[in-house]
């Protein structure tokens, strides 16, 4: 039977191999896969959770960010610039990079905030995966953490330019190519009131294409706008291609 330090190495070599980086001190992992909720819970030290390790990552991640466009986009003017960074740095595309890393499956989460979601909450996703971003930082420097935002954050570069303004877009996408009006529902909305959930579907006249969520209708309403031309421009290559 595995004694719990072995289910911890277990884990975190599984996670190590996903973000493509080793650590030298592992406690800086643990504490950037630990949610508040699991601290309050577990009674353990309000500095071992996660947050202080996000606000790091934020800031490392804008300064990263920052350097590509600005080499890569020579002509490209300030305000331009600050539009691009941010849909490649919102919480929509944050926690889709988290999802491609499966970094929810590691997360240590109160047992409220894990039968509620947790795991999958774009919040919990993206901040848990600024936390990772500054204890690489912290444990391997800035050229490692640079290169793990570049990897796994600014490499699929054309997708995460959806997430800026995605109603536009799609908007005038399919006013270009299907000729169809669009209309947004709200499917659900849960949680108190300073911690709301809500849940928003969009429609391309009778068909359903995506539903978004967010801690805005707003938010969930681009979300869902996102998905939805993701996945019609995903159906308009299968047919060039096909």
């Amino acid at each position: 039977m595995k004694t719990g330090l072995e289910m911890y190495d277990e884990l975190f070599n599984e996670l190590e191999e996903k973000l493509t980086y080793s650590f030298e001190n592992r406690d800086l992992l643990m504490q950037a896969l630990t949610h508040s909720s699991y601290s309050n819970e577990m009674k353990i030290n309000k500095s071992d959770d996660n947050e202080r390790l996000e606000f790091l990552g934020d800031a490392v991640l804008e300064l990263a960010a920052s350097e590509f466009l600005f080499s890569e986009n020579q002509s490209m003017k300030e305000g331009d610039l600050s539009k691009l960074r941010a849909s490649l740095v919102c919480e929509q595309s944050l926690a889709a990079c988290a999802r491609e890393l499966t970094l929810g499956n590691y997360l240590f989460l109160g047992k409220g905030e894990d039968v509620t979601g947790g795991r999958e909450r774009n919040s919990i996703l993206s901040d848990a995966l600024e936390a990772v971003i500054g204890a690489i930082y912290l444990d391997g420097g800035y050229e490692e953490a640079n290169r793990f935002i570049l990897l796994n954050i600014l490499a699929d570069i054309e997708n995460r330019k959806l997430f800026y303004d995605s109603k536009t877009r799609l908007q005038e996408y399919v006013q270009s190519v299907y000729k169809m009006k669009l209309s947004y529902r709200l499917i659900y909305e849960e949680g108190p009131d300073h911690d709301k959930r809500f849940c928003v579907q969009v429609q391309m006249e009778d068909k359903m294409l995506s539903r978004g969520v967010g801690k805005t209708k707003k938010a969930a309403a681009q979300e869902a706008a996102y998905l939805s031309l993701k996945q019609l421009k995903a159906l308009e290559n299968k047919n060039i291609g096909g």
